[in-house]
């Protein structure tokens, strides 16, 4: 029988806070959404392990480090409404929805949706809400959106969820190519988006993300 609450305090003390990551929402946020319960039945015991935990069809949780660090880098305020593209079996808007107003999950794969909804039941959080469709599409008719997080890797620029941005939203998510990665802030102003790197991190690339194929003649 594992002690998930010592898991979740060994996680935010050795895996979030030494990675600079003191906003106190977001640790309190770490420390009260049991992880555990968002992974497979078989992945319970690596559910607080210091990489990303598989969640089947190619897909994965990411890391605890690099989860924290993308949601610090952000700067989610109370007020905002965020996108949460990704969200998997609901990990990522379950700690999101306690920083912000409200959070629309989007996920493709139908059962993870499924599986999404009934964990924010059972955790009585309100103000998440998951919709099944593509994940590259995003919800452009509940935008614009103060934040929008991709909870894994892309490999090519999300120019529909930039449309999607408020003027001043920020866009965080890691940016994969040839097997390494850089978390990367995408911040709108105007028609243009200016992206900085902020930290070297790596995700399975989610569908819809994959790099455009190059033609050679």
């Amino acid at each position: 029988m594992h002690d998930y609450t010592l898991a979740r305090e060994a996680m935010v003390d050795g895996q979030v806070r030494p990675s600079d990551v003191t906003r106190h929402n977001i640790i309190d946020a770490m420390l009260t959404v049991p992880r555990e319960n968002f992974v497979p039945a078989s992945q319970r015991a690596v559910a607080y392990v210091d990489r990303d935990v598989p969640l089947g069809k190619d897909r994965a949780l990411l890391a605890p480090r690099s989860f924290a660090k993308m949601l610090d880098v952000a700067e989610i305020a109370p007020g905002e409404t965020v996108l949460d593209v990704g969200c998997g079996l609901g990990y990522s808007s379950a700690v999101i929805a306690h920083l912000c107003r409200g959070v629309i999950a989007v996920e493709q794969e139908s059962a993870m949706a499924t599986a999404a909804e009934a964990n924010f039941a059972a955790l009585a959080i309100d103000n998440a809400v998951v919709l099944e469709r593509p994940l590259r599409d995003g919800v452009p008719e509940e935008g614009p959106y103060d934040v929008i997080v991709v909870s894994g890797g892309i490999a090519t620029a999300p120019q529909a969820l930039y449309d999607q941005l408020a003027e001043g939203g920020r866009l965080i998510a890691i940016w994969m190519e040839k097997g390494t990665g850089q978390a990367r802030l995408s911040v709108k102003s105007g028609d243009d988006v200016a992206t900085r790197w902020v930290f070297d991190a790596t995700a399975p690339i989610l569908p819809g993300f994959e790099a455009k194929p190059s033609f050679a003649f």
